[in-house]
């Protein structure tokens, strides 16, 4: 499977595609030198509002296939854009660990922005060389704001960049990823339309499909929650989320995200015994998201702000990643009820209701195990042309049983390193 190609289409409804390649992806060809996919990403005047996935026999051009694609996909038009302003000044954290080749390249992404008024803040996080330093000291000089934060775990990491930042809003995004042009602005600005406003999440695609392990990440949902725009307040809870807060994995994921910067200091951040780098392995962007909306502020998911992420390549990985994702979940449910027990009660109200929809949606998904690919992605969820296989699903239950132990262990780790600390600085007094 090849990735990359964008079909831009203008207002007029007119499809002119692009053979031009997602940023990091791989080159697209004329012509296909053998049968295979393309997995594209429509455009209306610039927005995401769309992917295909067409079949390209061998020795022919793609076009055709593209713009009937797109003509189909497009039929009932566009969604609403996200309301904006003027977007606010804001500070970019990206926290990193010892892998600076794929830090130079986010870099390098985000400091092409067209966001009028940011800086870049770079988070060391436990450093075990000076690689990330050299770096960001010597190619990114002036341009790009190094610190380190010696507790490991990418939320303390995050929690340190959210001290250091003075922008109004901290947008946070990861090493992995490949920023689109206008994602600062379109992840800011609605910042400055509306004051209730405490969190915003956008958009993710893969920067390349080449391996198995990518492409049925990517059939499952990988990280898009889709090209609708969406607001969540907890004034007025969404109908068809009965758990909502507590379904944190809709509002959007971790590499892509910002919070109004005094919102999230007034929740105290995130929980540093979750995320990766802890033995909570997770958990720390959804426990973010859910103490804003229980603060009262509303998050909205604007799918124009998008980001380009580098899927794990190996099985091996993708194992690592489905019993990660199980562990974050528990583990930042668990994190919410212990720093915040007045909120069991509303999450013990909204279970029954929140099983049942699940047990709907999973119906639905067997019913519709059609393999027909579903259009839009490389393969449907429960598609029989790649089905999500029953050991990933395991591994994600085993994660979800492990989740509240490795938060538990996580603070432990956290009390004992701060008791360690403490009497060290009581030994130099």
């Amino acid at each position: 499977m090849v990735l990359g190609v964008a079909a831009h289409l203008a207002r007029g409804g007119g499809v002119a595609p692009g053979r031009r390649p997602a940023p990091g992806g791989p080159p697209v060809a004329v012509a296909a030198p053998e049968d295979g996919d393309l997995y594209a990403l429509l455009r209306v005047d610039g927005r995401p509002v769309g992917t295909v996935l067409v079949t390209v026999p061998a020795g022919e051009d793609p076009s055709a296939q593209l713009a009937k694609a797109a003509r189909e996909r497009l039929t009932a038009g566009p969604e609403e854009a996200s309301p904006t302003g003027k977007p606010p000044r804001t500070t970019v954290v990206i926290a990193t660990r010892e892998r600076a080749a794929q830090l130079a390249r986010a870099l390098d992404s985000v400091l092409a922005q067209d966001h009028p008024d940011f800086e870049v803040l770079v988070v060391d996080n436990a450093p075990l060389t000076s690689a990330t330093r050299d770096l960001v000291r010597g190619a990114y000089a002036e341009r790009v704001r190094y610190t380190t934060e010696p507790v490991a775990g990418l939320a303390a990491a995050h929690n340190r960049g959210l001290a250091e930042a003075d922008g109004e809003v901290v947008a946070f995004t990861d090493d992995d990823v490949l920023a689109d042009p206008h994602w600062l602005t379109a992840l800011t600005a609605p910042f400055a339309a509306d004051a209730r406003l405490g969190c915003t999440t956008g958009l993710i695609l893969p920067a390349r499909l080449t391996t198995p392990a990518q492409i049925l990440l990517e059939s499952h949902g990988g990280f898009a929650k889709g090209f609708a725009p969406r607001l969540y307040d907890p004034r007025r809870p969404p109908a068809d989320e009965p758990l909502f807060p507590f379904t944190a994995g809709s509002f959007g994921s971790g590499a892509n995200m910002a919070f109004r910067r005094d919102a999230l200091r007034a929740v105290g951040g995130f929980d540093p015994a979750t995320g990766t780098g802890t033995p909570a392995r997770g958990g720390d962007d959804l426990y973010g998201f859910v103490r804003v909306l229980t603060a009262g502020h509303r998050l909205r998911y604007t799918p124009e702000a998008l980001v380009w992420h580098h899927h794990r390549e190996t099985w091996r990985d993708l194992c690592d990643q489905a019993y990660g994702y199980g562990a974050g979940l528990t583990a930042y449910l668990t994190a919410t009820l212990v720093r915040r027990p007045a909120l069991l009660p509303a999450l013990l109200r909204r279970l029954p209701g929140g099983l049942a929809h699940a047990r709907a949606i999973t119906a639905s998904r067997d019913g519709d195990a059609t393999g027909s690919g579903g259009g839009g992605v490389p393969g449907a969820h429960g598609a029989t042309s790649h089905p999500w296989p029953r050991s990933l699903s395991r591994l994600e239950r085993r994660g979800m049983l492990y989740g509240p132990l490795g938060y538990l262990s996580a603070r432990a780790r956290l009390r004992k390193a701060e008791g360690t600390r403490r009497r060290s600085r009581e030994g130099r007094a």
